[in-house]
């Protein structure tokens, strides 16, 4: 669920005040703000700069110019030039506000309310400054302040949607979901098109178990401002369970993450049954695993020319395509099967086995925007792995450390000997357990079938549901969620004690 900073306020210091300075200044400071107006930033910019030439302490040119450099992301120049524009003038409400969210994009974030509090000071009826520092709070996981902002941005201008959405994200950190629902419903209330709140529910439902209205509000993914797919231009028309496919060929392909594909991957031999042909576009790690898949008739990698087909839709619409609730979720298992020659192969690798083998995964994708809420740090991990088993490590990337971590701990790791997603298969499958943060691994290990131990942070994704310690997904994944607290220590302390009363 990300969260809402609004956009960068700026205006001409009342271009009025700017008499004060040179008619070639005041004349280039109107152009420019005319410009900018207009979203020509480049030439915007390049006005202000000759104002800046004219006037190095002109506080108008100061804090418009800081302005397009924070729109074009160069957020240091940002706080630069807006810090030299509030030595000029302190009392700016705008400056401060915007320095503020230059910060926030450097997750500078405790700055950044410095700055807000400041602009609050100058604007208490700012529901701009409001809304922005309940966003920052929210960023420190401070959500109980948060929604006192928010609520305050909506005591001063009652109409402002944006302000019942953060206010929705700050309640469902809290737990308090139904709540957050209710926000959300008052945000598109007043924006019927606010698809971050549509697309922000339908997690919440997902969460509870209603596919009914959930896997519907889902579609609204593909309006969402910022989410990780772009929608595909086809021509072909969207297959959402309506149409006849019988002897009609369809694309299905992947989207989101790889963890997605492998969850939602098993509704192919569904769509094959209709008695359609399936063309499946996977991620490259994946083609070769899902070579074999039931239901699928031509594979090809992301970015390959596809051949023509008359029907196309995308991996994760296919549960509203089956109309797929709690109790009709395909979990034949396993749906995903290993290589034989692969498993000896890397039988082979690992050689006689002494000891219980437990795969390992501690950390997923660095630059997923939930990886620090999801990811273990390996040291931590490793001193509640209890001794009279072998340790493997199921995953390719590394951090910085993990290597050395491994090694003195004799934990085996194969990095890129792992050539795909059918190498871990195998890896997998040779294992007597495996124990894994909520990453692409702990799917594969799920759908092949394993004994699976997946360790949720307090906030988890909306596929493991609430409160469950098994999935409806997965029926050999057990998991270990955090408490409150949101500490590891005790789910890994917990399930070092499961380990050994199941293994000894």
């Amino acid at each position: 669920m990300t969260k809402n900073l609004l956009s960068y306020r700026f205006s001409v210091n009342g271009v009025s005040n700017v008499a004060r300075a040179t008619q070639d200044v005041n004349l280039l400071l109107k152009q420019g703000f005319a410009l900018h107006q207009q979203g020509k930033l480049s030439q915007a910019e390049f006005t202000y700069s000759q104002a800046l030439k004219l006037q190095p302490n002109n506080f108008d040119a100061l804090q418009l110019s800081g302005v397009i450099a924070g729109q074009n992301n160069n957020h240091i120049l940002a706080i630069e030039l807006l810090r030299r524009a509030v030595e000029i003038n302190p009392q700016s409400f705008a400056a401060h506000l915007n320095i503020g969210l230059s910060l926030m994009a450097l997750n500078r974030v405790e700055e950044a309310i410095a700055c807000y509090d400041h602009a609050i000071k100058l604007m208490p009826e700012s529901a701009e400054a409001y809304i922005n520092r309940g966003v920052a709070l929210e960023c420190l996981d401070r959500s109980k302040e948060a929604i006192e902002c928010f609520d305050r941005t909506i005591s001063i201008k009652p109409d402002y949607s944006r302000a019942y959405y953060n206010r929705g994200i700050s309640l469902t950190s809290l737990g308090r979901l139904d709540d957050a629902i209710k926000s959300y419903d008052l945000a598109i209330k007043l924006n019927p098109k606010d698809s971050d709140s549509y697309f922000n529910k339908s997690l919440i439902l997902l969460t509870l178990g209603d596919f009914d209205m959930g896997w519907s509000l889902y579609e609204w993914r593909w309006k969402k401002e910022g989410f990780t797919e772009k929608k595909r231009d086809f021509t072909e028309p969207l297959w959402l369970g309506a149409s006849n496919i019988y002897n009609k060929t369809i694309l299905i392909y992947a989207e989101q993450g790889l963890g997605d594909t492998i969850q939602f991957c098993r509704y192919v031999s569904l769509v094959s049954q209709l008695g359609g042909e399936v063309i499946l576009e996977a991620q490259s790690p994946l083609v070769n695993l899902l070579s074999g898949l039931e239901g699928v008739g031509k594979i090809f990698s992301r970015g390959e020319t596809l051949p023509s087909f008359d029907y196309q839709c995308p991996l994760m619409s296919l549960p509203l395509a089956f109309g797929t609730r709690i109790n009709s979720i395909p979990n034949q298992n396993p749906y995903l099967f290993s290589s034989q020659d692969k498993r000896e192969a890397w039988s082979l690798k690992l050689g006689e086995k002494n000891l219980p083998r437990i795969g390992l995964v501690w950390s997923g994708n660095a630059k997923y925007e939930n990886d620090k809420i999801r990811s273990i740090l390996l040291s931590d991990l490793i001193g509640y792995l209890p001794r009279d088993f072998e340790y493997v490590s199921l995953q390719k990337e590394l951090r910085d450390g993990d290597l050395e971590l491994l090694s003195n701990n004799s934990i085996r790791h194969f990095g890129d000997d792992l050539y795909d997603f059918s190498d871990t298969a195998a890896l997998c499958d040779l294992m007597n357990l495996v124990l894994s943060v909520d990453t692409g691994v702990a799917h594969l290990a799920g759908a092949l079938g394993k004994p699976t131990w997946v360790l949720l942070p307090h906030k988890s994704e909306f596929r493991w549901l609430l409160d469950k310690h098994d999935s409806p997904w997965y029926p050999s994944v057990k998991l270990y969620r955090q408490d409150e607290s949101k500490r590891w220590d005790r789910v890994i302390d917990t399930i070092a004690k499961d380990l050994l009363e199941i293994f000894h």
